[in-house]
Formats: structure tokens, C-alpha cells, sequence
């Protein structure tokens, strides 16, 4: 994702920040500017412990999806929380479920354990209702930074067990879903509910004056149109094999060539690879740019093996158009 930077490497996973997450942590802070600098720090530190637990819930989510062999590029904390990036998602309802629950399984754990720490420490007998609205609206205490981080976890769940995909809950609604009808059928009911509750958070954001409550509906909506044309082309795409579509005049290489007959064939035709070829045999590929940064490096005519590319994944051509997809964005 652009715009973001590594901060840590979980399990083989990068976490990044978002540049525009500074603007949450900022905003954070300036709600308890009354209370002066503490107040400011006490701000800031609540935040970065939230997205802490916002972390923890995105690993979850990826444990569980790498367990399933799904590879997990990297998670990024933006101003309106997390999100795994994966490969690719989950096409079965067992694995999509799992891997959906995981994420607000960790938040009730982290819930669940603060809880047993208060009632260790005697403070959940103080817990009515009276207490946790003075703490909630007192100045900035280790007690008041537990009960923001606690209802937070449980905000959390909830929120992201709402049946409005891309969500958990929308998630968990397409894998039930899935076990009675088609994996594409499914996604295009849950994405459909996905849209409508987002245009119901958008009216309660437009009369309640929330504009964080806006932003996630705008984002409900857009990820959940995204999804279904996304499932609308892999069902395309899993009708047709790649010898289907490949190219059967596509111009091609002999090892003993040179980059010249790279040159020419890039000027006198659209095409911009090149396999190279040994009886039949895929060798490499020479991309336009390795054609054009071998002529830059290189005093003469070097032989096309020099300048190609040999770490390129072979596929059958019976092998699924979704299938070839899934290898393309695995090798990026």
C-alpha cells in the first residue's frame, strides 16, 4: 500500500504505519489537551495502545490464513484501523470462517484477560455505571486508561462482527453463505448487505455529525463494490483456461539470439516480452526494460541469455485463468 512504512516484522509479516495514522494520533491526544501536556501524552499513549490491540487483531486474521497456506504481505494501521493484505482470499467457507473470527477471537481474549485483572485487583466491584462515566470523563489515570482500552476491544468485536462485508461479520455471513450455495453467489449477497448497511451507517454519520463514522461508511461501500466485481471477474476467470487465451503468434527467442534481435522485434511489433527458448524448452523471458538496460550497460551485442530473466513460473496451459492470477500476485 502506498504511502506507508515498516515499523515491525511479525512472523514473517510486515506491520506499516499509513502516514496519515499520525492524524488519529494527533486527534487522540488534542481530546484530552484540557488536561494540559499530561493530558496530551495520555491521549497519544491510548491511541498507540489501541492500534496495539488493532495489531493483534490483524495477526490473528493472518496466523490463521497463513496455517491455510494463504501468504500474507504485509498489515497497515491507517486513522480507521487495520487491514491484512493477503495474496489471496480464502475460497472455501471453512477457511474464510476461521480466518474471520480470528481477528475479534483476539480482542475478546485481550478483553477478556483485562477484565480478570480488575477483578484480581477489586476494581470490577467498582464497575456501575456512575463510576465508569466519572472515570470516562475524568482526567487521565492508569483506571481510566484500562476502561478506554477495555470498552474499546469490545467495541471492536462488535463493530467488526456487523454482517456488512468487507467486515468480519460480513465475512462470517459470506462462509455461512458458502456451505449451501455457490462461492460466487455468496459473495455477491453479502457484498449487496455489505452496501446497504453502509448507506445506513452514512445516514446515522450525516445526522449524528460523525465524520470518522462517515469515512468508514464510504470505505464499507466502496471495499464491498470492489469485492463483488472482484469475485464477478475471478468466476470469469475460472472459466477459461490459459491456452484459451495466450497467444499462439507470439514472437519468441532462440538462445543463441542477440539483444539486437530483442531491439527489432521491440520496434517492429506491440509485443514487450520475449520467452526464450532451447528446443521448446522455456529458458527466460527478456522484458523490454532488461532489453533496453542491457544496451545501457553493455559495450556489444551481448547473447539474449545475458539479458533475460530466468525466475519466471511455468503454467500449464490447461491451468485456470484464476489459478495463473493467483501465481502472478504470489510472485510479486
Amino acid at each position: 500500500m502506498r504511502w506507508s512504512f515498516r515499523i515491525a516484522r511479525v512472523l514473517g509479516i510486515d506491520v506499516k504505519l499509513h502516514v496519515t495514522f499520525f492524524l488519529i494520533v494527533l486527534l487522540g491526544a488534542m481530546q484530552w489537551s484540557s488536561y494540559g501536556t499530561a493530558g496530551l501524552l495520555f491521549g497519544a499513549v491510548l491511541i498507540l495502545l489501541l492500534f496495539a490491540c488493532v495489531t493483534l487483531h490483524e495477526l490473528g486474521h493472518s496466523v490463521v490464513a497463513q496455517a491455510y497456506g494463504i501468504k500474507v504481505r504485509e498489515i497497515v494501521l491507517l486513522p480507521i484501523g487495520g487491514v491484512a493484505l493477503l495474496d489471496r482470499n480464502p475460497d472455501r467457507p471453512l477457511q474464510e470462517l476461521l480466518i474471520a473470527i480470528a481477528g475479534p477471537a483476539v480482542n475478546v481474549v485481550i478483553a477478556s484477560t483485562m477484565l480478570a485483572g480488575m477483578v484480581l485487583t477489586g476494581f470490577a466491584d467498582r464497575m456501575d455505571p456512575q463510576t465508569l462515566l466519572a472515570l470516562a470523563t475524568s482526567g487521565p489515570s492508569a483506571h481510566a486508561l484500562l476502561i478506554w482500552l477495555f470498552n474499546a476491544n469490545v467495541v471492536i468485536v462488535l463493530f467488526n462482527m456487523i454482517p456488512a462485508f468487507p467486515l468480519d461479520g460480513g465475512r462470517v455471513l459470506r462462509a455461512l453463505l458458502g456451505f449451501f450455495m455457490d462461492w460466487s453467489r455468496a459473495t455477491q449477497v453479502s457484498a449487496g448487505i455489505g452496501q446497504f448497511m453502509a448507506l445506513g451507517l452514512g445516514v446515522l454519520a450525516l445526522f449524528g455529525g460523525s465524520i470518522i463514522l462517515a469515512v468508514i461508511a464510504v470505505f464499507v461501500f466502496l471495499a464491498a463494490g470492489m469485492t463483488r466485481d472482484d469475485e464477478r471477474a475471478r468466476a470469469v476467470l475460472a472459466a477459461r483456461n490459459i491456452g484459451d487465451v495466450y497467444n499462439k503468434y507470439a514472437l519468441t527467442l532462440d538462445e543463441s539470439d542477440r539483444v539486437s534481435r530483442v531491439v527489432d522485434y521491440l520496434l517492429t511489433s506491440y509485443q514487450p516480452d520475449f520467452a526464450v527458448l532451447r528446443n521448446g524448452e522455456l529458458l527466460g523471458v527478456v522484458t523490454r526494460e532488461q532489453a533496453l538496460l542491457n544496451l545501457a550497460n553493455s559495450t556489444g551485442d551481448d547473447p539474449v541469455t545475458r539479458a533475460m530473466l530466468t525466475d519466471i513460473p511455468g503454467v500449464d496451459a490447461s491451468t485456470p485463468l484464476d489459478e495463473v492470477q493467483r501465481v502472478m500476485l504470489e510472485r510479486e
